[in-house]
């Protein structure tokens, strides 16, 4: 019989509470950051969704790739029988995963929209009599409690979005990961590769300035939500390759000063002309840096597949004993 239950860690106004503190500290930081999970309200999942189907933009494509050529390998190598998804989405590409689990019990999508969590349910539900899904409403950067459920588990987190992370905030979230783990559990990550600089750039700066859109609709965000008042017109996206850290850095840039209200915070921010706010870094990955953020954590990297191209990679690695859940 089809089972689904959906716990929540979630306060209702988390997620408020969040916005506000990120929006103050970054407006007022010198330089001025804001983090790009805040691109992601509903408009903004479209153009992400618009995004991934460009023709410059290669990590979902070269992902699926591995997904599609990997996945009874993958299944195979972790023995899972519960799947953990970290940001799980509509679930779309874990599908490829579940499809090739035949003895897979229960997956654990965790993602911080309960309608998506309820959407991927329904949809997997329908297709996998006898699966059990136990969701999560949380935030999958803070400290997890999982369900109960037969092991071994595999914690899947695909799409790059470890590249997001800040080196130390990669430890930490690493760490995490690896305390939810028993001695034989698995972590299944994607990583975008380093590779040619125009290639990584055009990935951020498509032609159609669709991710130009994206970048901006933090602003239209925080106009909503906090009552301020961006002229998105008034700021130009921004796509760099940093050399020395191996990373993308999405920026909006002034085209003139000025000065924006957040009225729900009570607070002026001044711009000056081709002041710079930073939205986004994407980190790209080589597989010794990989393995060594891996074993910091108490990981062994086992596996490595890449997409013929060898532009993206996924990773299995296994959690060393003893540390992990009892």
């Amino acid at each position: 019989m089809n089972s689904f239950q959906l716990t929540r860690t979630l306060d209702e106004d988390a997620a408020e509470t969040a916005l506000r503190a990120d929006v103050l500290h970054g407006l007022t930081h010198t330089p001025k950051v804001l983090p790009p999970k805040w691109f992601y309200d509903a408009r903004g999942s479209e153009l992400f969704e618009e995004i991934t189907r460009l023709p410059e933009y290669y990590p979902t494509r070269a992902e699926r790739e591995i997904l599609l050529e990997r996945a009874r390998e993958i299944a195979a190598e972790s023995g899972a029988r519960t799947l953990v998804e970290l940001g799980s989405g509509s679930s779309e590409k874990t599908r490829h995963l579940i499809e090739a689990m035949p003895a897979l019990d229960t997956y654990v999508p965790v993602d911080v929209s309960e309608s998506a969590l309820r959407g991927a349910a329904t949809a997997l539900l329908a297709d996998h009599p006898g699966l059990r899904v136990h969701a999560l409403l949380a935030d999958f950067t803070s400290a997890l409690q999982l369900p109960d459920s037969p092991g071994p588990r595999l914690v899947v987190f695909l799409g790059g979005t470890i590249g997001n992370l800040l080196p130390p905030e990669r430890a930490v979230f690493l760490a995490s990961v690896r305390a939810m783990l028993s001695p034989g559990d698995a972590l299944l990550m994607g990583t975008d590769l380093v590779k040619d600089e125009a290639v990584l750039v055009t990935a951020y700066d498509d032609a159609r300035g669709v991710t130009a859109e994206f970048n901006k609709n933090v602003l239209a965000v925080i106009n909503r939500e906090l009552d301020a008042d961006f002229h998105t017109a008034d700021f130009e996206h921004v796509a760099v390759w940093n050399r020395e850290q191996e990373w993308i850095e999405m920026r909006l840039r002034a085209r003139s000063e000025v000065t924006v209200k957040v009225r729900a915070l009570d607070l002026a921010v001044p711009f000056a002309e081709g002041e710079e706010i930073l939205t986004e870094v994407s980190a790209k990955f080589r597989q010794e840096g990989v393995r060594k953020e891996l074993a910091a954590a108490g990981l062994e990297l086992t596996q490595w597949w890449t997409d013929a191209a060898g532009r993206f990679a996924l990773s299995l690695s296994v959690a060393e004993g003893p540390v992990g859940r009892s």
